[in-house]
């Protein structure tokens, strides 16, 4: 995820597909993140369908974002839906961000709290600082809460080497950082991901801590050297698949993964790959439709 910087903003746009299948989401939300800072979804009860809606400047990246929309309905083997757009006034979408985002506690140890409120000492929780202008990676997603809970639930063992994969605005290795006092090797495949988690790790205090490098997965010469005590991996079901092995390879004996970006109906195919690769499941966390595994 991202920030829409306040400051450069001129006009902005909701993009939005409505009708989807459940087991079609986490193609088309991959699509729109391509060129949309924000996304969110939400559930039609009476069809079972889902609309995804992102936010994006006018007009930004286009040409990367129809090929993303068609390789993503490829991917879910339906036809994509029609793409809607309509004008949103910047001012007016940051003042509904922030009203939106107020401060939330994810299990019995992390709060994350929007920067527009007062940040008084808060004590037996990891308190985690974040712009009201973040979305997807602001804590609200399924997965990241999955992957959160995951992580309170084995913090006591005290991992010493720690990656965090596809680490979006960097929310989990920070969590990691805040609690362990260790330091955290974040990657991404995207640019904007890897600016955006040195941001993040500056405002709460963690530029010391947290590396944050651009990385294709496993196969980026950053993420190489050992094997790591405690792996995140919040990213999508197929990628997760194709990378057991790897995960596998570069996890330490006794180590911890914990993986999410999938839906529920996911599972059984995400486990059987890691199974595969010899990793065992601890515990399944989850979070409305998404789920969580550690391994």
């Amino acid at each position: 995820m991202t920030i829409l910087n306040r400051r450069h903003i001129q006009s902005l746009e909701t993009l939005t597909l409505d009708g989807l299948p459940e087991e079609a989401v986490p193609a088309f939300e991959a699509a729109l993140l391509t060129v949309c800072p924000s996304v969110g979804y939400f559930r039609d009860e009476p069809t079972d369908t889902w609309r995804l809606e992102a936010v994006r400047e006018v007009g930004e990246g286009d040409e990367e974002l129809m090929p993303a929309l068609v390789l993503a309905a490829a991917l879910s083997g339906i036809e994509a839906p029609e793409l809607q757009r309509a004008p949103v006034e910047a001012e007016g979408w940051l003042a509904r961000t922030v009203q939106a985002f107020p401060e939330q506690e994810i299990g019995a140890r992390v709060l994350i709290r929007p920067t527009h409120l007062p940040n008084p000492v808060t004590y037996g929780r990891t308190v985690l600082l974040l712009d009201a202008g973040l979305a997807f990676g602001s804590g609200e997603h399924g997965s990241t809460r999955g992957c959160l809970i995951g992580f309170e639930r084995m913090a006591h063992r005290r991992p010493r080497r720690i990656l965090d994969i596809g680490t979006g605005s960097g929310i989990l290795a920070m969590a990691a950082a805040k609690r362990l006092k260790r330091r955290i090797l974040a990657t991404d495949i995207e640019p904007w991901s890897v600016r955006i988690t040195e941001e993040n790790a500056k405002l709460n205090g963690l530029r010391n801590l947290i590396r944050s490098r651009l990385a294709d997965g496993w196969r980026s010469p950053a993420v190489h050297g050992g094997r790591y005590d405690l792996v995140f991996a919040n990213i999508l079901a197929r990628p997760l698949c194709s990378m057991a092995k790897d995960l596998a390879d570069h996890l330490a004996p006794g180590g911890t993964a914990i993986l999410a970006g999938l839906l529920g109906n996911q599972v059984r195919m995400v486990l059987a790959a890691h199974r595969r690769a010899g990793l065992v499941l601890e515990r399944r966390i989850d979070q409305g439709a998404w789920s969580a595994l550690v391994l």
